[in-house]
């Protein structure tokens, strides 16, 4: 094997994976770039390593047939990482806004449209006010990779488009962000079982810790408990892991 083909994060880490499949130093051979390293969008999509062609080369045979400026050639120079040029798409929450007039809800909306065409999910965007809060609702088919496991991946999303909506703006907005209709359905599965908990804690007189949730989720149960005659509920932990508790009230 005088030839290998191998990826790494840079592309020296591919040549140095490279060299130890051949057994070789860097002085005994040739390499050719085939891919450039990608950060991809945001780091997380889309991200590609470097890919590197490498030749084992016979110091002796190069001797006698190279001129000495071939022969200083055959071993490329590594490229200097920093003049590597990071992808534009991978700056994007480090870009200003184009103005500190701009509509905070249409830059949400367009970023929140590009991170679905990057994932090449074919969806829209509909734009409504509930609570004289701004939503965006994802309508399209196949959004569970959108909402994620008890709407983990939509909550993240939901950050990163209000810091994009709101970069360098006059007027701050808190957008929601929806997807089939998820954020109705989680809050009333939320109050059946804040009164499925309190029942439970009313018939076996034990504490009930519900699994960790966000603020809002926390604060369904919280409000739909708030009046109960017989339990009472605080919350404990810190975030990411805070979650609410559900106990008997102390008898006067």
């Amino acid at each position: 094997m005088n030839q290998v083909t191998a990826t790494g994060k840079t592309v020296e880490d591919a040549i140095r994976v490279a060299l130890a499949q051949l057994n070789a130093e860097r002085e005994d051979v040739s390499f050719r770039v085939l891919e450039e390293p990608s950060k991809g969008f945001l780091g997380l999509i889309g991200v590609r390593k470097a890919k590197v062609e490498v030749t084992l080369v016979e110091k002796e045979v190069a001797k006698e047939i190279l001129s000495p400026e071939e022969a200083q050639s055959v071993s490329e120079p590594l490229p200097e990482p920093e003049r590597l040029e990071e992808p534009q798409e991978s700056k994007i929450l480090e870009q200003e806004s184009p103005a500190s007039d701009a509509d905070p809800i249409e830059q949400g909306r367009a970023f929140l449209e590009e991170i679905l065409a990057t994932m090449d999910i074919k969806a829209n965007v509909q734009l409504s006010v509930k609570q004289g809060m701004p939503v965006m609702t994802i309508v399209g088919k196949g959004l569970g990779l959108i909402i994620g496991r008890r709407g983990q991946t939509l909550d993240s999303l939901q950050y990163l488009v209000n810091i994009v909506a709101n970069r360098n703006v006059n007027k701050k907005v808190r957008i929601v962000l929806d997807a089939e209709k998820y954020r109705q359905k989680r809050k009333e599965s939320l109050v059946q079982l804040a009164e499925r908990m309190a029942t439970q804690v009313i018939r076996t007189k034990k504490v009930v810790r519900l699994e960790p949730m966000n603020p809002t989720e926390r604060k369904v149960i919280h409000s739909r408990l708030q009046k109960h005659s017989q339990v009472q509920t605080y919350s404990e932990g810190t975030e990411p892991y805070r979650r609410v508790v559900i106990t008997l009230k102390k008898q006067p």
